[in-house]
């Protein structure tokens, strides 16, 4: 029988690296290789501070919205949409209103095929 995994914010912690204010997080499932996968729950004006990319991130807006600033360029997201940040690179994460965002670590991402706004 399959595991149900619990990921509202009741089963989350407190983020804490970073200067992180206002985020809990639920870590879902971690691959066989280089690859985790959690789910981030931002409270209005939550936010993890400036770091270093360890894996590739694809940062994935469920509710709410979010923002991604990636060295001094800042977007802004809102329910359905994501971005992919880069391995390697200076970049702080956060929601003005509020959100939950799914964000899966790979060693190295690429954008998909579906681009838009």
């Amino acid at each position: 029988m399959p595991e149900v995994i619990r990921f509202d914010q009741s089963a989350a912690d407190v983020v804490e690296n970073y200067g992180a204010s206002g985020v809990r997080s639920v870590h879902l499932a971690s691959g066989s290789g280089r690859a985790h996968t959690s789910v981030l729950h931002f409270e209005p004006g939550g936010f993890i501070g400036t770091h270093e990319t360890g894996f590739g991130q694809l940062f994935v807006v469920v509710s709410g919205n979010a923002w991604v600033d990636v060295a001094g360029d800042r977007v802004d997201l809102a329910s359905g949409q994501a971005v992919v940040i880069q391995r390697g690179v200076l970049h702080s994460k956060g929601s003005e209103n509020g959100g939950t965002v799914v964000m899966v670590q790979m060693f190295d991402v690429e954008n998909g095929s579906n681009k838009g706004s």
